[in-house]
């Protein structure tokens, strides 16, 4: 079946997320980007489209409101910067946009680098990424603020939201007037009495506490951020999984783990899924997102093509 305007030249060229800068070259080759139209992000029509497939993935694309996942991000840039979007948006690297594989066009979602704490929310107006084991695509602008434009993948969580503005003014603690919103009623604040402040000696024979500095925390970065990035907790680690898939039977769950055990470590867990036990069986942890890809190539191969890359 057809597939989606700017990112239908991913078949061709493998990928639309730049995992190294010698590929980012590579895809801008013999290709100047077009000009942008004057069309802000999410210009196009609303769209969520019919199931599709892309190297043999059936995508079913669908409304979903309370969508929350953690996986990996890439990005990409040119050659599609100006090219029409799967929706009918122009595709700008500059602007704040993404690609996802199912969520409607347009809708928003708040993208956490879970690295760095960097968060943003983005416009999804295009499909995409189809490399195995990534669940977002984001501008290069985009990747710039989450701070891995030149690494090419970043660990992040996606998070569906209803709206950008109203969240990212939630985000910073801000109550956005109306005509209607009473102006704010100005309170002078108290009278504060001037204290006197005078160094003492220490004292002697008596061991003197070290201040110990709190632990912030992790990768948060405290210095100051452009106006569109937001800074979260993240946690102190994060762990990359191969979910090879879910089963309601422990014993067809540790078929499968018997099966994948020469890719290296695999456990099954249990987790309740709306009052239902299901026995996840996944391949982990893995130290990096290259090795995460290669083994989930390697399971798909074995024939479990539901895999999938996880973060926890």
């Amino acid at each position: 079946m057809r597939v989606f305007s700017a990112m239908g030249a991913c078949l061709v060229l493998s990928s639309c997320a730049q995992t190294q800068l010698a590929v980012f070259g590579a895809k801008q080759v013999g290709r100047e980007p077009a000009p942008v139209a004057q069309t802000p992000a999410s210009g196009g029509t609303y769209k969520v489209g019919n199931p599709y497939v892309v190297n043999g993935v059936t995508y079913q694309p669908r409304e979903n409101p309370v969508y929350n996942e953690s996986g990996i991000a890439s990005w990409y840039g040119n050659p599609f910067h100006g090219q029409r979007t799967a929706n009918g948006d122009i595709y700008d690297m500059n602007a704040m946009t993404a690609a996802h594989q199912t969520l409607p066009m347009p809708s928003y979602v708040r993208v956490t680098n879970l690295e760095n704490g960097r968060s943003v929310i983005l416009t999804v107006n295009d499909r995409g990424p189809f490399v195995q084991g990534r669940i977002i695509d984001v501008s290069n602008k985009a990747a710039q603020l989450l701070g891995f434009v030149e690494k090419g993948t970043a660990l992040t969580r996606v998070e569906a939201v209803s709206a950008p503005t109203e969240n990212l003014i939630a985000a910073r603690g801000a109550v956005p007037r109306t005509a209607t919103t009473p102006a704010p009623v100005q309170i002078a604040a108290a009278p504060r009495p001037a204290v006197a402040v005078e160094a003492l000696a220490p004292v002697t024979g008596v061991p003197v506490a070290r201040q110990v500095p709190l632990n912030p925390l992790p990768r948060v970065v405290n210095a100051a951020m452009p106006p569109e990035v937001t800074l979260v907790g993240v946690p102190v680690v994060n762990r990359l999984y191969v979910q090879a898939g879910a089963f309601a039977s422990y014993d067809s769950a540790n078929n499968v783990r018997l099966a994948l055990s020469s890719l290296g470590p695999v456990a099954i867990s249990s987790v309740d899924v709306n009052g239902r036990q299901l026995y996840r069986v996944r391949l982990g942890p893995l130290d990096s997102v290259p090795r995460a890809e290669s083994t989930l190539g390697m399971v798909i191969a074995r024939g479990h093509t539901e895999a999938r890359i996880v973060v926890e």
